[in-house]
């Protein structure tokens, strides 16, 4: 268990000071009974009743990015003393399998123990509303009097003094060009499969937003087909949140929307955006999507691992990622079905030719007894190997707490320490799954009841193919490269 550990004291005043050190004294010794790991501290010298504390946000940042699993704290007022704040760290850690523990025994989601989070947000909600409230009446007081509100433009557009104004690149002709592909008949995904393949910036590159991506998905097109702003008119208050404690957004009423008629310059004509609002309605999203078929979630792309779309004009399977994108993002990869079905078919009679040999039997149950006595041992070597390296990393929590280990010096020798321990961890477990599975003569005749029951199907189930096989990569030239369950992978 990776910890980040969060302590804050109010003031820096010399009694809050000792207060420090003797919260990161308990922590250590917790930490180290636990023979856990320390990722980080995460220390504030402010107060709680505020979301804006500097390590509160740099841990709540890495939290998102999953870099440990358990938040430690004295108590949970060290976190948060409002309610909104306290359901936010909640549901960000349930969302990333975060585990908190306050050393006050009031939260413990290791064991299920959460009543308190309850309590705190009963008591601080109804301050945090009133606030957002205000927050709200503020950005429509603003929307009322004509000025954007919102934190990013819509595409084609910047902010200046609260104005809407053109860009000077080239996004506005790239809207304009979105909603006359459309009208001259182009699908959403065609409009955007062509925008990628000449890599025109998304919206999302274009306002720098953290993992954009630079694909134009049909969400994307259809954002701006139906984005009013475009005709020269600001049309606010469209979503709103349902409550302080969920960000989840609904639409208002179109008669509650806050409109003001060309409060900036039109990118797109009334005619146009009308005209494309009447087809969006009319017309239905043509589906590109991959049907179920049989190898569905089974076969996949060797190059670009997307999984294969089966086309039934082709009998067979494309390449995902080819399908939707085009060849700027893979080839063409392509396998006929029925090429499959004879291949996989083809394995299993050659191995039960094989298994019926007494003489192959005899030999592999020889070489059984053999393997097993070496992987006991070689078990027993693994598991003394793993305790030396618990006892060394404990040791390392005292180092650290004695100051004769800088927390950078503690986290690269912890780092390597783990990575020896999960190596040797997972060999281990192979070794015991290879010992557990080490008796030929059951494992054979499981194997071959198993092959027959596939040869005895007048077709090829997903049953059955689930069953014998974990993965099918197509290379470029179509041969497929298959997975079996039970050898290595056949070409």
């Amino acid at each position: 268990m990776r910890c980040a550990v969060y302590v804050r004291v109010s003031t820096d005043k010399e009694e809050q000071k000792a207060s420090l050190k003797y919260q990161k004294e308990l922590f250590y010794r917790y930490i180290e009974e636990k023979g856990w790991d320390i990722f980080e501290f995460y220390v504030d010298v402010q107060s709680g009743t505020t979301s804006k504390r500097k390590q509160l946000q740099r841990m709540i940042e890495d939290a998102e990015a999953k870099k440990f699993d358990v938040i430690l704290a004295k108590e949970l007022s060290r976190l948060a003393r409002n309610g909104e704040l306290s359901y936010k760290i909640k549901n960000l850690c349930e969302s990333q399998g975060i585990h908190i523990i306050t050393l006050d025994n009031a939260i413990n989601t290791l064991e299920g123990n959460t009543h308190m989070f309850g309590l705190y947000a009963w008591i601080y909600e109804n301050e945090s509303q009133s606030t957002s409230n205000r927050v709200k009446a503020t950005l429509r007081s603003r929307a009322n009097k004509g000025l954007f509100k919102g934190s990013v433009p819509p595409y084609g557009y910047e902010v200046r003094n609260g104005q809407l104004q053109i860009r000077g690149d080239n996004t506005p002709d790239v809207v304009r060009r979105i909603f006359n592909e459309y009208l001259s008949g182009s699908g959403r995904e065609s409009i955007g499969r062509r925008l990628y393949k000449e890599a025109t910036p998304t919206p999302a590159e274009v306002a720098k937003k953290k993992n954009a991506g630079d694909k134009w998905n049909d969400s994307t097109i259809r954002l701006i087909l139906t984005n009013p702003h475009y005709t020269g008119d600001l049309v606010q208050g469209r979503t709103t949140t349902i409550s302080v404690t969920n960000k989840k957004r609904k639409k208002i009423d179109k008669d509650s929307l806050i409109v003001h008629k060309d409060t900036h310059e039109a990118i797109i004509s009334r005619e146009v955006f009308n005209a494309v609002q009447q087809q969006l309605k009319i017309r239905t999203k043509h589906i590109t999507a991959p049907k179920k078929h049989l190898f569905t979630n089974t076969l996949f792309c060797a190059d670009c691992s997307t999984g294969m779309w089966y086309r039934h004009n082709r009998a067979g399977y494309i390449c995902g990622s080819y399908a939707r994108h085009g060849s700027k993002a893979c080839s063409n990869h392509a396998v006929k079905e029925d090429f499959l079905i004879r291949t996989i078919l083809s394995d299993i009679k050659m191995w039960l030719d094989q298994i019926d040999k007494e003489a192959y039997v005899k030999e592999l149950e020889e070489k059984s007894v053999k393997s097993k006595l070496q992987i006991q041992k070689q078990l027993d070597k693994l598991t003394k190997e793993i305790d030396t390296l618990k006892k060394r990393k404990k040791n390392f929590v005292n180092l650290l707490a004695d100051e004769l280990l800088t927390h950078e010096e503690y986290r690269e020798n912890v780092e390597a320490t783990n990575t020896e321990i999960n190596e040797l961890v997972l060999k281990k477990s192979e070794l015991a799954s290879e010992f557990e599975h080490e008796n030929v003569t059951e494992n054979l005749s499981q194997l071959k009841s198993e092959l027959l029951s596939f040869l005895n199907f007048d077709e090829l189930t997903p049953e059955m193919l689930h069953r014998l096989i974990t993965r099918i990569e197509v290379r470029e030239d179509g041969m497929p490269r298959i997975y079996y369950r039970f050898s290595a992978p056949n070409n």
